[in-house]
């Protein structure tokens, strides 16, 4: 547990970056500070390891306060990640992972032991070991920063801004990446990032902070979507708060309508998902009026829509059928983001091998989002992570 009990960092010209900042990090948890330039994010984070010494309170880890231990060795007994990575560029991939081990005394080998292994976990290539920071990509130099930074196995993890450097592919692949190690090793981890859908994502909890370094609101990334704590807050989260809520919700209970299906290379071209229903599938597909026939491959999967009252338009004939939605593993933002994409207006569902298993039209996702709301799922969506990570 770490404990910020009315922190405050003041300068010199009179400059206040944090003022009485009161905060509690659980252990195991990922919070998020998060908020506009100058609010006091990174200096907050900062003065968890004494990289800057707080003007007023105090910093508690464990019910120990931070400054009665030596500085470098609360330093070293804490990972920390920033933009950039900033690894030593004359040391290997390998020795840069290696850095706090071997100045905690661990052996050579012991050392580069442990840096293969965190290879592995972080998504490395073992043939990068004897490679230079130069050579490897932005992405691949940020996993470097988070091996390196997990190499003595810390209990804390501060994280400042490491993923905003790189596009958004690799930087969605980097938070997948950071969900499923602290799934896998529960760190204490504090992030800071000026990107809300980042919080939203990755956070168990997310700090708002404004201008001034005051905290607007403390709450799980549900509670803080649907509740606001004031003007700030809201005009923060943006217009589209209403959106983002959606990946609170799962796809799992949404109706799907069985859609007339040609499967291309086969000889039995026409057949119905309701004539050959999955049962993996999480809703039984039902009969609908679908004025569309549904393209897919001779395994399953869909290629695109035809209609046969119009020309066949597109790449192979076939009209856009958006992004298909996993009904075991996606929420209703995925399938609403399907019906919005595709020119039909109708989403595609697939099982976990993508093969379809149903439709669903706009308003058929519109009437589960209001039973989501009106029901127990709207009161479970004000807390957690989205579904599938944000999806």
């Amino acid at each position: 547990m770490i404990s910020i009990e009315a922190v405050t960092k003041r300068y010199a010209d009179g400059a206040v970056a944090v003022d009485r900042l009161s905060m509690e990090i659980p252990d195991g948890s990922i919070t998020v500070l998060v908020g506009p330039s100058g609010c006091g994010k990174t200096t907050t984070l900062r003065m968890i390891n004494r990289m800057i010494e707080p003007s007023e309170g105090r910093v508690l880890l464990d019910g120990h306060d931070i400054r009665q231990q030596p500085v470098n060795a609360l330093r070293r007994s804490m990972g920390y990640v920033i933009q950039n990575a900033g690894l030593f560029q004359h040391r290997t991939i390998l020795d840069n992972i290696a850095t706090v081990p071997r100045m905690l005394g661990w052996g050579k080998e012991r050392a580069r032991e442990r840096a293969t292994e965190l290879m592995g976990r972080v998504g490395l290539d073992p043939g990068m070991a004897k490679r230079y920071p130069y050579q490897l990509s932005g992405g691949q130099q940020q996993r470097v920063g988070v091996a390196r930074a997990l190499a003595a196995d810390p209990p804390v993890l501060l994280m400042d801004e490491p993923f905003s450097a790189v596009d958004p592919v690799v930087r969605k692949g980097l938070q997948d990446e950071l969900l499923r190690i602290q799934q896998e090793l529960g760190k204490t981890i504090v992030f800071v990032t000026h990107d809300i859908d980042e919080a939203i994502k990755i956070g168990d909890r997310i700090a708002v902070m404004r201008t001034g370094g005051r905290i607007a609101q403390l709450a799980p990334p549900g509670e803080l979507l649907s509740a606001p704590a004031d003007a700030f807050v809201e005009d923060f989260l943006g217009n589209d708060r209403g959106v983002r809520r959606l990946s609170f919700f799962s796809s799992t209970g949404l109706e799907l309508a069985s859609a007339p299906t040609v499967v291309q290379g086969a000889e039995a071209s026409a057949r119905t998902t309701a004539e050959d229903p999955d049962p993996s599938a999480g809703t039984p597909a039902r009969r609908a009026t679908v004025p569309y026939l549904l393209v897919t491959d001779a395994a399953g999967r869909p290629l695109g829509w035809t209609d046969p009252a119009a020309p066949r338009t597109g790449p192979d004939g076939l009209i856009p059928c958006g992004r298909p939605f996993s009904v075991h593993q996606d929420s209703l933002r995925a399938a609403l983001d399907g019906a919005v994409l595709s020119p039909t207006g109708w989403a595609v569902a697939v099982d976990t091998a993508g093969r379809v298993v149903g439709v669903a039209s706009q308003e058929m996702i519109a009437a589960a989002i209001r039973a989501a709301h009106a029901g127990h799922e709207g009161a479970a969506a004000t807390s957690g992570r989205p579904v599938a990570a944000g999806r």
